[in-house]
């Protein structure tokens, strides 16, 4: 397709200078000698129509390029603004038209569209440009927008696909709407499977198989786009760049990013938070049975975990080394790293 483009602006680019030749040969009839005209007007035509071969590509193609990739990152609402931004301003320019229309010559006949044009241009830039604020401020009249509410798309980090409780997480349908995953986030996590280290490597090959188990689950709606951000370097900054453009929540298990999209209102869903919140909830004075496995930090402390990994540390426990305790809790300690749960042998367990 490209090798066509490139024949065509050769081929155009030789129409042109030919036309433009023979038109400067007219007008310069006394500058250049009769023998000079033929050599002027080859050399002439072979300058378009190197320049047509060459320049096509930045006219018709990366523009092109340009304009489809930035509609599939677009929402409803971002679109709705750009064709409301062009009509707007070719509206302007066919009332601008009217008296340029009347100067008459190339002017009136030229003038009219090229203003129509530049206007819609320069509408659907300053548009884009401003798009979050008009969002936010017409978007209760904007198809598929709310306002500043959260849209249904959920963009992936990388950590959390490479995690691999998202696809349990997307299977059970609690995600609500489109979990969106960034070229970007592709490309790190074929860079991680790519690494000479084995451990970051096989992180990589294991994130790239739950991206894969992701998109044939029948419940979770799972949609890759082309979106890059070449200007920015980090991973992180990308994935808060998008969610800011397209009102998108961060779904991840990295802290870190968790606290910097939390200071800058993006929407984060943290899934190490969430498997705080769905653990077990125990009260002092339940009674039920752990497994002791290990020595606790203090003396005579045995230590146990439940199904979901919850702690629990069992005061005079570690007599009852690898047996099934039965225990009473006696307190529940929450902390940043999860839940704790201390407890003691029931009366009848000794």
């Amino acid at each position: 397709m490209t090798r066509i483009i490139h024949i065509t602006g050769a081929l155009l680019g030789t129409l042109i200078g030919f036309a433009l030749g023979l038109a400067l040969l007219d007008r310069a009839s006394g500058l250049i000698e009769q023998a000079n005209r033929p050599a002027f007007l080859t050399a002439f035509v072979a300058a378009t129509l190197l320049f047509g071969y060459l320049a096509i590509p930045y006219i018709t193609i990366y523009p092109m390029r340009r304009a489809v990739e930035t509609l599939g990152q677009a929402g409803a609402g971002e679109f709705a603004l750009a064709v409301g931004a062009v009509v707007v301003g070719l509206l302007m320019g066919v009332l601008l038209g009217v008296p340029i229309s009347q100067l008459g010559g190339v002017v009136g006949s030229v003038g009219p569209p090229i203003v129509s044009l530049l206007l819609a241009a320069v509408m659907l830039a300053a548009t884009w440009y401003k798009r979050d604020v008009l969002l936010g401020a017409f978007g209760g009249l904007i198809p598929g927008v709310r306002g500043r509410a959260a849209s249904n798309r959920v963009v992936v980090d990388t950590s959390a696909v490479i995690d691999g409780r998202i696809v349990d997480i997307a299977h059970t349908g609690f995600v609500l709407g489109t979990l969106i995953v960034p070229r970007f986030v592709l490309d790190e996590l074929q860079r991680i499977a790519d690494s000479p280290d084995a451990m970051r490597r096989n992180r990589g090959r294991r994130g790239l198989e739950m991206l894969s188990a992701l998109q044939k689950d029948p419940v979770a709606t799972v949609e890759v786009i082309e979106a890059t951000y070449p200007e920015i370097p980090e991973v992180d900054a990308k994935l808060m760049a998008y969610a800011r453009d397209h009102n998108a929540a961060i779904l991840t298990n990295d802290y870190n990013l968790n606290r910097v999209a939390d200071l800058q209102g993006i929407r984060v869903l943290n899934i190490n938070e969430l498997a705080n919140a769905v653990k077990a909830v125990l009260h002092p004075g339940e009674e039920m049975s752990v497994r002791i496995i290990q020595e606790g930090k203090e003396a005579g402390q045995g230590v146990g975990y439940l199904d979901d990994g919850t702690m629990i540390v069992v005061e005079g426990g570690l007599r009852y080394l690898n047996t099934e305790l039965p225990i009473t809790v006696t307190r529940v300690l929450q902390t940043v790293a999860g839940r704790m749960i201390f407890a003691q042998p029931r009366i009848d367990a000794g």
